[in-house]
């Protein structure tokens, strides 16, 4: 008992979610604060980061760990909405870099024009040439998408095309850092709220019951092979821009933009931040890419260091960092008079 009379606890919570999920009554400033403040949080660290990282070096980590997001949300929307599960990753970092590339010295547009630009023309390359392997599901889909980055770098140094094993040189990169660090932040921000607004739609229901069910889609007179085009050329389009803003930040573009780093590290990254969330795999990229490069004095070593890392975490938080933390925020209490 306390001089306000009797109190007991509450979770903050309670009150503010309706039946329906997706309906909020709001009672109060505080109540709106708490659904806010999350969102708030990763918008407002993001675009900070810029600005209190210091060096030239942390900065372009920060613009690297933007762009393994960018492929980290297109693994988690095909996978855990579409039933994709994608290993193309590097794929759609090849098709997008190399686009942009020969857009930026041959017709000499600027970055800011060859990104957008080669994410819409890279979308509709690899929607077209995926589109054969639309019919697969689960692992034969994924190891037709490996195959993918594989065979273009080889193809590529075997005809001597488009550089060959030199690559393409001279490309010009951003008009400043900051504009290079804040159109990658920008672009994460767009696609990742975009993406969670899709998954939420009708149309997102439908993409998931062709996770689900398919056959019961294909019932109802809906075509799911439309379906699964339209899902990934949207997943094409981000990952080819991820690899359009990479070759303009190193003004390169050669076959290593076909290496598997770009198609194992974002899973990684998935599978620490928390699947099907879209958050998460953003999370897992801000403490994978920076851990890759502190361990970078260990060579290859540091392949060990992502096993104990991924062990540790499907091991004692299968579920990901972003599901626990939402379990956690949610379970948050205040103390309320009786």
């Amino acid at each position: 008992m306390s001089a306000g009379g009797e109190r007991r606890r509450e979770r903050i919570d309670r009150g503010i979610k309706v039946r329906t999920a997706g309906i909020y009554a709001l009672m109060s400033w505080r109540e709106m604060a708490y659904l806010v403040a999350p969102r708030v949080l990763l918008i407002g660290g993001l675009l900070l980061l810029p600005l209190i990282l210091p060096g030239m070096y942390w900065k372009r980590v920060i613009s690297i760990v933007c762009i393994y997001a960018l492929l980290a949300l297109t693994f988690d929307f095909l996978a855990h909405y579409v039933g994709l599960v994608s290993l193309g990753g590097a794929f759609f970092v090849g098709v997008g870099g190399y686009l942009s590339a020969i857009l930026n010295t041959k017709l000499g547009l600027s970055p800011l024009i060859c990104v957008p630009t080669a994410a819409l023309a890279g979308g509709a390359v690899c929607t077209l040439l995926l589109l054969p392997c639309l019919p697969l599901r689960g692992v034969y889909f994924a190891i037709v998408t490996l195959m993918y980055p594989l065979f273009m770098a080889r193809v590529i140094e075997a005809l001597d095309i488009l550089g060959g094993t030199d690559g393409i040189m001279g490309i010009d990169s951003f008009p400043s850092q900051w504009a290079e660090d804040y159109f990658v932040i920008i672009a994460v921000l767009l696609f990742l709220f975009g993406l969670r607004r899709l998954v939420n739609t009708d149309l997102g229901l439908v993409l998931r019951a062709v996770k689900d069910n398919d056959q019961a889609v294909k019932a109802s007179a809906m075509s799911i092979t439309h379906y699964k085009v339209l899902a990934v050329f949207i997943a094409s389009v981000i990952g080819c821009m991820a690899g359009a803003c990479l070759v303009h930040i190193y003004m390169w573009a050669g076959i290593s933009t076909f290496a598997l780093d770009f198609s194992v590290l974002p899973i990684a990254a998935t599978v620490i931040g928390g699947s099907g969330t879209l958050v998460g795999p953003l999370i897992g990229c801000l403490i994978l890419v920076p851990v890759s490069e502190l361990l970078r004095d260990f060579g290859t070593l540091r392949i060990v260091f992502y096993s104990l890392i991924l062990l540790a975490f499907i091991t004692f938080r299968s579920e990901g960092l972003m599901i626990y933390g939402q379990r956690k925020y949610h379970q948050v209490e205040r103390w309320r008079a009786i």
